[in-house]
């Protein structure tokens, strides 16, 4: 049986049939939206500005990849960053709670392991976007916070917005949940402060690249070599993310013989799934490393990516952030 993201794509007959509940989905998120902007509902500010990255559409847009960027581009700036997360598939039971290099993925989630592990920032992750920010700041000396994947977490105030689209996918068939992969009105690009790309899109000017880096060793992480040290040669390719398709394209397209292996978004790995019965290497994404580390073996590898935003973008940026600093 297909997934349902299957028919996000076009209008088709079952993204049709969910169009009712896809109405009442959009109704609700945009009901919502008004109450915290016209003050119904609270919002708490915090003595520092907020930075919300994120996206309206389900799955994976190298959002995460951007927020590795940003941490790293405010600290050239002189600013001492913060990064705040959902902790999505943690099971911890104490929230909110800091995130350090060593952290359990179970109990606190991938990403903000790996977002802890590249950035080096102080990172805390809750439900509670607020609490958790809080925090933070009464933990770790900060002057900014980035609140990754935030942007429908309208009990923070931000300062400023970045919503990332998906280049190749922009917003499918433009429909809600359940009938498509919308969190919230397709008008919402036009409220926010920055919308960014990755990849080509008519939906927005300003675009980013994602550029592989070094495979690294999961059980010796000292070992690092090119990704063409494995050109044409066969590979497994796995992958527990939004959009397992572009790992594999970025495999294809520096000519690795990739044998695909999707699995959901945040899927926890067990070491037989990830220990085919024959010799090949297995090549996994960086978020998914973090949960294999403990159980892999030498024929384990993992492919770091980083983003780069076009030019255009950057100066938009630091326009708005000059702001912060001017009042």
């Amino acid at each position: 049986m297909k997934r349902l993201d299957h028919y996000w794509d076009s209008v088709n007959p079952v993204s049709a049939a969910l169009l009712p509940l896809s109405w009442l989905f959009r109704m609700v998120s945009w009901l919502r939206y008004r109450a915290y902007r016209v003050g119904l509902l609270a919002t708490k500010k915090l003595p520092v500005p907020v930075i919300v990255v994120g996206n309206i559409t389900v799955g994976g847009t190298g959002k995460t990849p951007l927020v590795i960027w940003l941490a790293r581009h405010l600290r050239d700036l002189g600013y001492k960053p913060g990064i705040i997360s959902r902790g999505y598939g943690g099971k911890a039971t104490d929230w909110p709670q800091p995130v350090v290099p060593e952290s359990n993925p179970v109990l606190v989630g991938d990403e903000p392991v790996m977002l802890a592990s590249r950035t080096g920032c102080p990172l805390w992750v809750g439900p509670d976007r607020p609490a958790t920010a809080e925090a933070l700041l009464a933990a770790a000396d900060c002057d900014i916070l980035i609140s990754d994947d935030g942007l429908q977490h309208y009990a923070l105030h931000r300062d400023l917005e970045i919503l990332v689209i998906d280049g190749a996918r922009g917003l499918g068939n433009g429909f809600s949940l359940p009938a498509g992969p919308l969190r919230e009105r397709p008008s919402r690009l036009t409220q926010v402060d920055l919308v960014i790309a990755n990849g080509p899109s008519d939906l927005t000017s300003n675009q980013m690249s994602l550029y592989p880096g070094q495979m690294i060793n999961l059980a010796s992480p000292s070992l690092q070599v090119g990704l063409d040290y494995f050109k044409d040669q066969s590979v497994h390719a796995m992958a527990g993310i939004g959009n397992p398709e572009r790992f594999f394209n970025t495999l294809r397209a520096a000519s690795l013989q990739a044998h695909v292996h999707p699995f959901p978004d945040h899927h926890c790995f067990s070491e037989a799934e990830i220990t085919p019965d024959d010799a090949l290497p297995v090549i996994m994404t960086e978020k998914d490393a973090v949960k294999c580390a403990p159980f892999a073996h030498r024929r384990h590898w993992y492919l770091e990516v980083s983003a780069q935003p076009d030019m255009g973008f950057i100066q938009q940026l630091d326009k708005r952030i000059r702001e912060f600093r001017d009042g």
